[in-house]
């Protein structure tokens, strides 16, 4: 492209970097401003009503989530990139139905995502530079204080959901990028809201973290409970965590417009070592150093083993009082936390003790 970058020369461009980002992998890419002024005080509101829990780095970084130019000097426009990851054959309904199978969210089955985006990412502005010559920019995949959700809305990659997540006509389960750049590009047209009457999301929470549409309290949130929390989790939400033990899918798993979400074959993004398939006893026998072999490029890694115990420990708890738990799996499930009950860390052996106290409901 000769000259400087004009607006209008990257408007005419934009046809070009969609199909780049195909290419690559992307479902769809967007061009969002910079400015985030409701999106500043919906945060700000949201930060003063202590809704993320002990997250403290959202706070740390407040209000600069909302203004692009503070974390990257420089930057005036945003390009939001959106890659599905849906794996082909874990069956989310089965798993979650059998209390001593092991749950984790469908994101993290596979390789770790954050990786993935921002390579393809720097692929895409590569590719951007070939064309125009060299410009400032910066790619983020869920690894900095940004905005995602509110950039890819006003990217017009989808709408946000009444359970917080961008949500378009194919659902909700892909991952967001951003290429922070020094372009001008002219903002492309947000999408209009589908979510309609529907509270589909809301109603089924386990442990009604959304509060209220478009709002989440994260600290009852299982996602948030299960990897960002570093203490107990509350004796109140325990029962509520059933099997999951990483994460939670059941907001996505109920949305209509995920009826429409087809399966991607990216081997990166299907699951490794059994994850979809596992059971809780198995699980909670890994060592230490089985559980960093195992989950060695993965998302799940980064709780740590003690955490990892903790979540397993709840999971089993609650196998435990499940009516549907037989005897013979009762007695497993107890002697895997009775061999854990002396567990160097105070944290693990105060779960497995609130495990082992859990009864199934009288007949």
């Amino acid at each position: 492209m000769p000259g400087e970058p004009t607006p209008e020369s990257l408007q005419a461009l934009k046809p070009s970097i969609r199909q780049w980002g195909r290419e690559l992998g992307f479902a769809a890419i967007g061009f969002a401003s910079t400015r985030l002024e409701g999106a500043e005080r919906a945060l700000m509101d949201w930060l003063a009503a202590g809704c993320h829990g002990d997250m403290d780095y959202m706070a740390r970084h407040g209000a600069d989530r909302a203004h692009p130019d503070r974390l990257v000097p420089g930057t005036v426009g945003v390009i939001s990139a959106r890659l599905d990851y849906l794996p082909t054959a874990a069956d989310a309904h089965t798993t979650l139905a059998a209390p001593t199978r092991a749950y984790a969210s469908r994101y993290a089955l596979g390789r770790d995502y954050h990786r993935i985006v921002r390579q393809r990412l720097a692929r895409l502005a590569e590719r951007l530079t070939q064309a125009i010559g060299p410009f400032a920019f910066r790619a983020f995949a869920d690894s900095a204080p940004v905005m995602e959700v509110a950039l890819a809305q006003g990217a017009g990659l989808g709408w946000r959901g009444k359970h917080t997540l961008l949500l378009e006509r194919t659902g909700s389960w892909f991952f967001l990028g951003e290429l922070y750049v020094d372009l001008p590009f002219p903002p492309d047209a947000p999408t209009s809201n589908h979510c309609g009457t529907c509270s589909a999301c809301i109603d089924v929470c386990p442990t009604a973290a959304i509060v209220a549409p478009y709002r989440l309290d994260a600290r009852r949130c299982i996602s948030y409970l299960t990897i960002e929390h570093r203490g107990a989790i509350p004796l109140e939400l325990r029962p509520m965590l059933g099997n999951r033990i990483y994460g939670c899918d059941d907001c996505q798993l109920v949305c209509p417009w995920n009826r429409f979400a087809r399966p991607v074959t990216e081997p990166d993004f299907q699951p490794r070592n059994g994850l979809d398939r596992a059971t809780l006893v198995a699980l909670f026998a890994w060592q230490e150093t089985t559980f960093l072999d195992r989950l060695q490029g993965s998302p799940i890694r980064r709780i740590g083993h003690e955490r990892w115990l903790r979540n397993l420990a709840v999971a089993l708890g609650n196998a435990l009082a499940h009516p549907a738990t037989g005897a013979a799996d009762a007695m497993a499930l107890r002697a895997a936390l009775h061999a854990r009950a002396d567990h160097r860390s105070a944290l693990v052996r105060e779960h497995v003790q609130w495990a082992l106290a859990q009864q199934p409901p009288a007949p």
